[in-house]
């Protein structure tokens, strides 16, 4: 699946899953830019042999479009985005706050949704090609992932996350519908549990799955480098479970 080079951005990605899409997309020969809040994305993006970093938080609209843009003008193309930032609150229905609600609509939907239109427009367009990937998650899919307390504890992934992923997977096939005459695809991973920094100290249940562990961030990677790739030239739309089988179970 390796490929000439070309530009990716990936959100989210001084750490955990997005950290491991950016090494494959690395290792597929693609130059990739880490975008993220974290104080530590520029030591990552050393650590990994990124062509650079940006610390930036996506709520901030404007700055993300700067960001995304000052990417696509300083290298002179923009081949791939990968919008992995996320945040996940776990509190129950009655705990909720507007605060939580805002905070994970506004970075796992709303973010995705702007850095898709910065990256098409002009960037991808004009070129007549490109990748847009959005993480999603099973959560979007059944509801939250994670046994069911009656009152609504236990960690399973919270109301606004699970509201926002199925935006998420929406929104990419409405995206889908409207770039495909211009050669640009967009998907969407939707991963099941992860061993990862959001996951920790969540109970998921795992044993109950038909693969009864949690997934890699690794095994998430694979998926989007698959989509990136020249092999996926044909797929758009699409939604890949990465999930051990979560939505069966």
């Amino acid at each position: 699946m390796n490929t000439d080079s070309r530009t990716a951005i990936v959100t989210g990605s001084a750490q955990g899953i997005g950290k491991a899409i950016a090494e494959r997309l690395i290792a597929d020969g693609n130059e990739v830019v880490l975008l993220d809040i974290a104080d530590h994305v520029r030591q990552t993006a050393h650590e990994i042999k990124a062509a650079g970093s940006l610390q930036v938080d996506i709520r901030d609209l404007e700055s993300l479009r700067a960001a995304v843009h000052g990417v696509g003008h300083e290298h002179g193309r923009l081949d791939i985005l990968v919008n992995c930032a996320g945040t996940c609150g776990r509190e129950s229905f009655e705990e909720l706050s507007p605060a939580t609600w805002n905070r994970d609509i506004e970075t796992n939907l709303t973010a995705t949704a702007f850095a898709c239109q910065a990256a098409v427009f002009p960037y991808m367009r004009a070129q007549g090609r490109g990748r847009l990937v959005n993480v999603a998650s099973v959560s979007g899919k059944v509801g939250g992932i994670g046994p069911v307390d009656p009152d609504g504890g236990g960690g399973r992934s919270g109301a606004a996350y699970a509201a926002a992923k199925a935006g998420t997977i929406n929104l990419t096939r409405w995206i889908a519908r409207q770039v495909g005459t211009w050669g640009i695809t967009c998907n969407t991973v939707a991963p099941g549990p992860i061993a990862s920094p959001m996951a920790a100290g969540a109970d998921y249940g795992v044993g109950s799955l038909p693969i009864p562990r949690l997934g890699e961030p690794r095994e998430v990677a694979g998926a989007v480098s698959y989509l990136v790739s020249s092999d996926a030239d044909y797929t758009t739309g699409a939604c890949i479970h990465v999930d051990g089988g979560s939505v069966l179970a």
